[in-house]
């Protein structure tokens, strides 16, 4: 029984902190794809409800999302589609850069061990 009562504490308490972790470097292309793609989604969500919503339903809802700024001065609905078509390019690269930059750094930080 008390063998039984060590082996259980050993598993417990000492076995966890043994354990070794295997850290992977992360790809950095497929991380910038995974930013980008989210950045040109979120992007598309806000044209989405920008079109069903209206004027006022736009600025209720991105208020609601700035918890309180007041974006009834800077919202225009008036956009033209090859203006969103730039916009939704641009957030992609953007996003894409971003997640990039974070793979490349989190990677580098292996290097110092």
């Amino acid at each position: 029984m008390v063998k039984l009562i060590s082996l259980m504490i050993k598993n417990q308490i000492i076995h966890p902190l043994i354990k070794i972790e295997i850290m992977e470097k992360l790809n950095i292309k497929r991380l910038g794809m995974a930013f980008g793609l989210t950045g040109a989604f979120l992007y598309l969500g806000c044209i989405i409800v920008m079109v069903t919503a209206g004027r006022e339903g736009t600025i209720k809802f991105f208020n609601s999302l700035l918890h309180g700024l007041d974006t009834s001065k800077i919202i225009r609905m008036d956009i033209p589609l090859w203006e969103a078509g730039i916009g939704l390019v641009q957030t992609f690269i953007m996003a894409w850069l971003v997640g990039a930059c974070i793979a490349m750094f989190y990677n580098i930080s292996f290097n110092k061990k």
